[in-house]
């Protein structure tokens, strides 16, 4: 068994199943004994550890109780593992075997990496040791007094790891990634002066050095006023060697990742060491779902039924009106479920989506969107996303909360159907005000709460929002009656209670009650034909609304365009500025002297506005309190009056945002949560719906959703060239987190019409920014729709635009003037030059995508038209050039593919673009390497490692991994090359690479394949095709396979390793891969000549040289001549055997790439039976011909065997 404490205290088989260890006590026993984990523990002080003050009547009988249901659990688990539990005085034992506890673990890889001198290597070992945590150590139960203690030193030892391990990748090089990531580390840990010290060199070395020496000083402060300490003598002489800019400070030149790296042994996984993989282990349960911040109440029941449903059906919708808590239910019994689903449980939310579900589903589970890189069937139509989808979740064990559905209802109904009839194993839960109305669909109505639970939450609420307010048995009766009387008249609807709670502070309970009580006088008349739940929510939604203050409402009703929330800097752009119909000005865009998409655009108040009731939106454009402000109280005046100090109604500075914000959140209409780049701003659905309507009544609608997207285009077009350097893993967690945002701009941009003062090109700006974002995260199939939308959108060339199109240089979306080359229909050459790159765009990622109709000469089409234009870029044209090289890779076309990388490496090297150089280079060593020039495609290799480096492109540099572990691998340099992947894994994870990871994990096995070490190999591959099929990467799944019956062959395990060589022929047979299929049929073929069918692995061998020949690899065509040497010596001919071995031999030496050790047991066997039979003169006399000759010409002397006897080879 494995054990974890680095994280939530659990125990899991050696197969990765969790150990249930039931109730509290017996976990707590657990935890007690792994704080002396091989160490016998005392008792009574367990007994103490348990129960504390209060211990039962008979303690030890009670503690042996305890023991006993722990014995019961492991035994359950896995025969023999009562055992682990040890009676030993002066009490128990836990025996944990060497290696088996995380934290262990942790120490031993901690240490190895303090004893390893090369830097590199260093930092994947500490990388590896900080890969083991799960959360914080002993979690569950670090507060107790038993565990506090080393809770506490795991902590300790797990900063001081990662200082180390920020100080390896200073040493290797990182300077200008270590600079962005450390600033949140030291955020949270002010005054670590290690950790500063690293921070400054850092930053000192990227060329930051007025920061370095502003970060010196803050800490210096902090030290003096937090302390009464100076800085150490070395963080003192480290800030005198900075102000003299000392020589010695200087970068060193970046250790490439070709650089020697610890041997396998010292070299961990990611997770479980040893012979099992990443994947394979255990580890925390799959899924994205957050904790919430606070605690479900009243809903215990609802929460147990709606588990037991998700136990016994596959579609189950929680209906209801808004704002009854739909999704914090769900989220609740999901949350309650998770160990249940082996593949995760993930929450969608739908609340921003406007369609393509399938998209926003695969992006929330990691999901590839391009099903196969470059690949497909022939004459196969392409799949949708929401096929690739389903086929990716065909195998798994997973939960989905589809989240929000009912303004998506068909379209959810139907993503959900297909995804259900495909994947067996899927459960989905989905929240909607209306059935999906799906055969099989479970409906469970969430009812609002009763009184019990109603007054719970509400006092809850309104003792967090207004200190000093009592709750339950504490308030006195009449306030206890005036609470009673509140929730009865908001229904229990939580959302309701919980708005009306905030209000405590300023009216207490008994004013609150008597507004709420004026309220609902108002608005009967106008709200009378709604449900009455319905009425009461929007009341107290509308009540909400007008106690609020002019710029209050502004930011609120504006903050509703954005999708799943947004940052404070969006809001400060898309929400400050002049309010009403025709003043859309931002505040932040006046700031920079420039106005914002739409700015001269007025609005009509809707029709919607008005139905909705003449209050709301002729009161707003008045700046006029409404009537049920003035009937509701004194409250509105004071934030009425802040506004009036402020400047005029409604004209909101962007400075004030994040107050209006902070009182926004404090009155529960809008939610903080967390995000990648700080606090993020979102409103629940009810919210959002309603301010979505007040957005229309003020006549802002389209000047804010213009200037929402001018916010994201700006975003995007920022994002773009640091996502080819240091910053990218920050910004693709920005980019990531404002995807549905993204989506939205994209929505608008393609929807308006050119004019009315928007961008003909906007669209087209967004995908050219977004694009390389797109293909990082493996979602070409969005990509390729997006571009495809807005060159259709976009004026062809021969139509001019009828607005201004913006150039790229700009941000802001622009005026309404249209400039003078629209009135003489011409389109500007910026503008024909974004349309002919998003055409490269599209050519591109439709051959990644497997459309390989007329490829070259779509191709050349792209490329002539791109090549008209002025580039927006000196090197743009050598860009276009490696991209399309770049995704012809896995066609087959290598002529083409070489042609183009060549004419892309001149241009960017005569432009003197790095980054397209360094790509241009990781291409062609791969080209070399297939073509058996093992020398260029080392040198290859390593120029492009040390570019990306120079750069700060971590996600590239994983390209030149394969290559360069390929070549170790040649040269036998087995330690080397797994060194290489495993760096390579730990890049790819912690960057979030989940298609790369794949590959990734083949990659270990195969090495381990070429050590010997088929356990290990078997792990890893099978650790491949089950990550490979998470994210829906069939490429790397064949990958897997493929390594799987290379190591059952080796195992001895001949059906099952024809069985998936088979899979692997008739994939790539369907694909039109048959060049790739040398390696296949040979292994067919050695499988058939150990079941004794020498005339089977004839024709095998046979077709595979054929094959090999069509492939141009003459590494291929050597180990088609040993497997015919191989069928040859296996049917009696012995010197035909002979012949061939010997060409084989000096095929392999002219390229520098021997036949590994491990591998030599085919050509071993074939030798020493022909050897057998000719005698060691004849043979030596036979193979030496055979050196002299050509591989055709050894083939043609050796013919066909003009009759076929069965004879096996002794391997």
């Amino acid at each position: 068994m494995r054990f974890a404490v680095l994280g939530e205290t659990a125990v899991r088989t050696e197969d990765g199943t969790l150990v249930r260890v039931p109730e509290l006590k017996v976990r707590a026993l657990l935890a007690a004994l792994l704080v002396d984990a091989g160490r016998p523990v005392a008792a009574f002080r367990l007994v103490d550890d348990l129960w504390g003050d209060e211990p039962p009547g008979n303690p030890l009988r009670a503690l042996q109780a305890k023991v006993s249901q722990l014995r019961r659990a492991f035994e359950e688990a896995e025969p023999g593992g009562r055992g682990l539990v040890v009676t030993q005085a002066p009490g128990y034992l836990l025996a944990v075997p060497e290696g088996a506890l995380d934290a262990q673990e942790f120490a031993r890889l901690a240490a190895r990496a303090r004893e390893t001198a090369d830097p590199r290597g260093r930092a994947v070992l500490l990388g590896g040791a900080l890969d083991l945590w799960r959360g914080p150590a002993f979690a569950g139960f670090a507060e107790e007094p038993f565990a506090r203690a080393a809770a506490e030193r795991l902590e300790e030892e797990r900063l001081a790891v990662r200082e180390a391990l920020a100080e390896a990748r200073l040493d290797a090089g990182e300077h200008g990634l270590l600079a962005g990531e450390l600033a949140e580390l030291v955020a949270r840990h002010p005054l670590r002066e290690r950790l500063r010290a690293v921070q400054l060199r850092a930053l000192y070395r990227a060329g930051r050095q007025s920061e370095a020496l502003a970060g010196y000083e803050e800490l210096r402060t902090l030290l003096a006023d937090e302390l009464g300490l100076d800085p150490s003598p070395e963080l003192t002489a480290l800030h005198a060697a900075m102000l003299r800019q000392d020589a010695t400070l200087s970068a060193p030149m970046p250790v490439p990742i070709s650089a020697p790296i610890p041997a396998p042994a010292a070299v961990p996984s990611a997770a479980v060491r040893g012979a099992t993989p990443p994947t394979a282990g255990g580890g925390p349960p799959r899924g994205n779902l957050l904790t919430p911040l606070t605690g479900i109440v009243g809903r215990d029941a609802a929460v147990a039924e709606v588990r037991g449903l998700l136990a016994e059906r596959r579609l189950v919708t929680l209906t209801g009106p808004g704002g009854v808590g739909k999704t914090r239910l769900a989220l609740e019994a999901a949350g309650q479920v998770r160990e249940e689903f082996a593949d995760g449980v993930w929450l969608v939310e739908f609340a921003g989506a406007r369609g393509e579900l399938a998209e926003v589903v695969a992006a929330a589970l990691a999901l590839r969107d391009d099903g196969v890189w470059g690949l497909r069937p022939e004459g196969e139509r392409a799949l949708t996303t929401a096929e690739r989808l389903a086929e990716a979740l065909r195998g798994r064990r997973a939960l989905l909360v589809l989240d929000n559905c009912e303004h998506v209802v068909d379209e959810a109904a139907s993503l959900a159907e297909l995804l259900l009839r495909t994947a067996p194993g899927l459960v989905v839960l989905t929240t909607s005000q209306e059935p999906l109305a799906l055969a099989g669909e479970t409906l469970w109505a969430v009812e609002p709460l009763d009184a019990d639970g109603a007054v719970e939450l509400f006092t809850a609420r309104a003792a967090a929002s207004a200190p000093g307010f009592a709750s339950g048995a504490a308030l006195d009766p009449a306030a206890q009656e005036a609470v009673r009387a509140v929730c009865r008249r908001l229904d229990g609807i939580p959302l309701a209670l919980e708005l009306a709670a905030t209000r405590v502070r300023a009216l207490g309970v008994h004013g609150l009650l008597a507004r709420l009580d004026d309220r609902f006088r108002l608005l009967d008349a106008g709200l009378r034909g709604a449900p009455a739940r319905q009425q009461t929510l929007r009341a107290v939604i509308d009540w909400s609304w007008e106690l609020l203050g002019e710029h209050e409402r502004t930011v609120l009703r504006r903050l509703a365009v954005h999708a799943e929330g947004c940052t404070l800097g969006a809001a400060e752009e898309v929400c400050a500025g002049r309010a009403g119909p025709g003043g859309a000005e931002s505040g932040a865009a006046r700031t920079r002297g420039a106005q914002s998409a739409g700015a001269e655009s007025g609005g009509v108040q809707s029709g919607a506005a008005r139905t909705h009731g003449a209050q709301s939106g002729r009161a707003e454009s008045r700046g006029v309190q409404s009537a049920g402000a003035q009937s509701a109280g004194a409250e509105p005046s004071h934030a009425q009056s802040r506004d009036a100090e402020s400047g005029s109604a409604g004209d909101v500075a962007a400075g004030d945002v994040l107050g209006l914000l902070a009182r926004l959140v404090d009155r529960s209409l809008v939610v903080a949560v967390d995000g990648p780049d700080g606090p993020r701003y979102r409103l629940l659905e009810s919210v959002a719906a309603y301010c979505l309507e007040r957005l229309e009544g003020a006549g802002e609608t389209e000047a804010v959703r213009d200037r929402h997207l001018a916010h994201y285009l700006r975003l995007a077009e920022d994002a773009e060239p640091v996502l080819r350097g240091p910053g990218q893993r920050r910004r693709l967690a920005r980019l990531d987190a404002e995807a549905s945002n993204l989506r939205a701009a994209l929505d608008r941009a393609l929807a308006a019409p050119p004019g009315a003062g928007r961008d003909a090109g906007a669209a087209l700006r967004l995908v050219d920014a977004l694009a390389w974002y797109w293909v990082m995260r493996g979602r070409l199939g969005e990509a390729l729709r997006h571009a495809t939308a807005a060159l259709r959108a976009a004026p062809p060339e021969n139509e001019a635009p009828q607005g201004t199109a913006a150039g790229p240089e700009t941000g802001a979306l622009p005026e309404t003037a249209a400039p003078p080359e629209a009135a003489t229909g011409r389109v500007r050459p910026e503008q024909r030059a974004l349309r002919a790159r998003v055409e490269v765009w599209r050519t591109g990622l439709a051959i990644m995508g497997g459309d390989g109709t007329d490829r070259r000469q779509r191709i050349a089409k792209a490329l002539a038209a791109y090549d008209a234009t002025a580039p927006l870029r000196p090197s743009d044209h050598a860009w276009a050039r490696w991209f399309l090289a770049h995704a012809l890779c896995g066609t087959g076309s290598q002529s083409e593919g070489g042609r183009l990388t060549g004419e892309a490496l001149d241009g960017a090297r005569a432009h003197g673009d790095r980054w397209v150089e360094a790509a241009a280079l990781a291409d062609r060593s791969v080209q070399r390497l297939l073509g058996g020039d093992v020398a260029g495609a080392e040198e290859d290799a390593a120029g492009s490692d040390a570019l990306f480096a120079e750069v700060g492109d971590a996600c590239c540099r994983l390209w030149s991994v394969y290559p360069l572990a390929t070549v170790a691998e040649i040269h036998g340099e087995y330690g080397r090359a797994d060194g290489l992947k495993r760096a390579g894994l730990a890049a790819a994870e912690g960057l979030g690479l989940t298609a790369e990871v794949p590959d990734l994990l083949a990659g270990i096995g195969r090495t381990a394949l070429l050590r010997g070490d088929l356990a290990e190999a078997r792990a890893y591959h099978a650790a491949a095709r089950e990550r490979a099929v998470e994210v829906g990467f069939r490429a790397a799944e064949i990958n897997a396979v493929l390594g799987l019956g290379l190591g059952a062959r080796r195992e001895g395990l001949v059906e099952e390793a024809e069985a998936h060589m088979r899979e692997v022929l008739d994939w790539h047979r369907a694909v039109g891969l048959d060049s790739a299929n040398a390696l296949i049929l040979a292994e067919l073929g050695f499988s058939a000549l150990a079941r004794g069918d020498a005339a089977g692995a004839l024709g095998l061998q046979e077709e595979g040289y054929g094959t090999a020949l069509s492939s141009g690899d003459p590494r291929a065509v050597a180990l088609a001549l040993e497997g015919l040497a191989s069928a040859h010596a296996g049917a009696g001919r012995a010197k035909e055997a002979a012949l061939l071995l010997g060409a084989a031999s000096a095929l392999r030496a002219s390229t520098g790439a021997p036949l590994p050790p491990a591998e030599r047991a085919d050509v071993d066997a074939a030798e020493a039976a022909a050897r057998t039979v000719l005698g060691p003169g004849v043979f030596t006399e036979t193979f030496a011909h055979g050196t002299t000759l050509s591989h055709e010409r050894a083939v043609a002397e050796a013919g066909q065997p003009r009759g076929t006897r069965i004879r096996r080879l002794n391997p």
